[in-house]
């Protein structure tokens, strides 16, 4: 049987049409493969704890001025002194006081319109003195008799009691992980309408710690970390992306 010279170029036409089409088939069949690869979805999920400081810390800063640096050491140390038996007939152990070295530096006279002379006028000594204890209640109440201090002739100032959480790093980790809970069911809640489902989780960026009083609702992008209050919240957040399949 013969083959015609038209009939071996329509059977190329036709290899060709056929290996066109196969191509485009296949080469849609791909695109539409990665897309459903591709799609993800990413949500920020949230958690909370309260919690109850347990530990405090009190710092007071004793300082005086005296024309001579000899006079200004004896009148720091006695004060310190002072402050000490103050702590330790309160209840305070001597181990949980901290006492810094005394730093100073020299007030100089001014002449009439003000600038500064090299001769040295007085001395500006002062130290920091450190209280801590787990019983913050005590502390408290201690640093509201301060006064007591200043009765004595002692020059202070004195900063606020800060209260902290010591097992605070736990309790971060375990926030976490319940803050990537929440951001997958947030993922659920989101396709639940849809025909999709999701899968697992192909990243995730841990946020900053918001450590708050109990009742606030501040919020800041570089974390807060309050030790003003007992009673705390601890917030954490993730932002997970998870597959869709």
């Amino acid at each position: 049987m013969q083959i015609k010279d038209y009939q071996v170029v329509l059977l190329g036409l036709l290899i060709a049409l056929g290996a066109v089409l196969s191509t485009y088939i296949l080469s849609g069949a791909i695109v539409k493969f990665q897309k459903l690869q591709n799609q993800t979805i990413r949500v920020t999920g949230s958690a909370s704890q309260n919690v109850t400081a347990d530990k405090a810390s009190w710092t007071i800063q004793i300082k005086n001025n005296k024309s001579s640096l000899k006079e200004g050491y004896a009148k720091l140390n006695a004060d310190t002194k002072t402050a000490i038996n103050f702590f330790t007939s309160n209840g305070i152990s001597e181990n949980n006081i901290e006492v810094s070295s005394i730093n100073s530096y020299e007030n100089y006279k001014r002449f009439p319109n003000g600038n500064t002379t090299n001769e040295v006028e007085s001395y500006h000594l002062y130290r920091y003195i450190t209280v801590k204890s787990n019983n913050i209640n005590k502390l408290t109440e201690i640093s509201q008799k301060v006064d007591e201090l200043i009765d004595k002739d002692i020059n202070l100032s004195s900063e606020n009691v800060q209260y902290f959480v010591s097992n605070l790093d736990d309790i971060k980790v375990k926030m976490v992980g319940e803050a990537s809970k929440n951001a997958k069911e947030r993922a659920k809640s989101i396709i639940s309408g849809t025909n999709g489902e999701i899968g697992v989780m192909t990243g995730a960026k841990m946020g900053v710690f918001q450590i708050v009083p109990l009742d606030s609702t501040e919020v800041n992008d570089y974390g807060i970390n309050d030790t003003s209050s007992i009673e705390k919240k601890v917030v954490a957040t993730v932002t997970a992306t998870f597959a869709v399949k």
